[in-house]
């Protein structure tokens, strides 16, 4: 399989769907990606709603994963980003595969500038993602231990960076995929968090501190033989680690909130996460007022995932609810610690 890009012709609409088997098999043929007689099985994933995505299976070869970014998201509400963003994605995939742990980045295989494509290696079955774990199975503890502990490797080692920050300088994805549809369009809907969102917005633009992923959410963790696999990079960039943290923390609170029975175990494991990300990062020159704004980025994120253009689907309406009004009580109590945060909103469920 050649690995090289595409060069870049410059702006043009893509002219292939890879979600079109009859136009993507000619594509895949020209593109050396398959032999010329080979006819794989071609199998469309779902998951998200900002790509296509494809898993090509040659006949004798290894399997690989396509996708091609949209420019309007899959979503109820109206929401567009540049189909350019996946190659902001790749240049992530070469970063991290430098920052985390061995074996937890796919590999970058190619790269087409010009119909925003990139194939990635596909991770073997069996496997799943977390979140179907966390949703409807068991967590080990030791799964939350990793969940933190990747997050907070890549923060500490990506931290200062000059190299990172100039390569990862375009906030524009980031801004497009998340700060508007999370916290602009969630101040819309709900005035009363208008002042705090905003302020939100403006405290994230103004650190650059290490790399961000931006998406880092159990949905995009893959679990195989006990190992994680972090996908989907496309809004990385140099910015304000809290944001990862808070978006993170809010997949956990939020399950903990839906899956009542599995509640305790949950709550716990957010606090066995924390712990595990904040012991990665006592080499790390973060500010003192690091952890606050995590807390403010996980009360954004908690009202964000269901106000926002991308809520949370598994959440009742009565949840929802119970969500939005546990999130405008902590932003009240103005939360220091992460710690505390966990503690204070495993009381407002109780």
């Amino acid at each position: 399989m050649r690995s090289n890009a595409i060069p870049a012709p410059g702006h043009q609409a893509p002219s292939v769907d890879i979600e079109d088997p009859v136009a993507l098999l000619p594509y895949l043929r020209a593109h050396d990606l398959i032999g010329s007689g080979n006819t794989p099985r071609m199998t469309r994933l779902g998951g998200g709603v900002s790509n296509r995505i494809v898993l090509v299976e040659p006949a004798g070869s290894t399997a690989f994963v396509l996708k091609q970014a949209l420019a309007k998201l899959r979503v109820e509400w109206d929401w567009f980003g540049s189909p350019g963003r996946i190659h902001c994605e790749a240049e992530g995939v070469r970063a991290l595969q430098e920052l985390a742990p061995r074996g937890s980045i796919t590999a970058l295989l190619f790269e087409d500038f010009q119909e925003h494509i990139i194939a990635l290696s596909a991770v073997p079955m069996p496997h799943c993602t977390w979140k179907e774990t966390l949703l409807t199975g068991a967590p080990r503890r030791r799964q939350f231990r990793m969940f933190g502990q990747l997050l907070g490797e890549i923060h500490a080692r990506s931290c200062n960076s000059v190299k990172l920050a100039r390569a990862f300088d375009d906030r524009s994805n980031f801004e497009s995929l998340r700060l508007e549809p999370y916290y602009r369009f969630s101040a819309s809907r709900l005035p009363a968090a208008g002042n705090f969102l905003d302020g939100l917005i403006e405290e994230t633009l103004s650190n650059r501190i290490c790399l961000v992923h931006g998406d880092y959410s159990p949905k995009n963790i893959l679990v195989r033989e006990g190992k994680f696999v972090l996908v989907d990079h496309e809004v990385i960039h140099y910015g304000d680690p809290a944001f990862d943290v808070g978006f993170a923390l809010t997949h956990l609170l939020a399950k903990a909130l839906h899956r009542e029975p599995l509640r305790r175990c949950l709550i716990e494991g957010a606090r066995l996460c924390t712990r595990a990300y904040l012991l990665c990062l006592r080499k790390a020159a973060f500010d003192p007022d690091f952890e606050a704004r995590a807390c403010r980025h996980t009360i954004g994120c908690l009202l964000a995932r269901v106000l926002g253009r991308s809520p949370l689907e598994y959440l009742s309406e009565t949840e929802r609810e119970r969500q939005i009004g546990i999130a405008m009580d902590l932003r009240s109590m103005s939360p220091l610690t992460l710690l505390q945060f966990i503690s204070w909103f495993e009381e407002a469920l109780a």
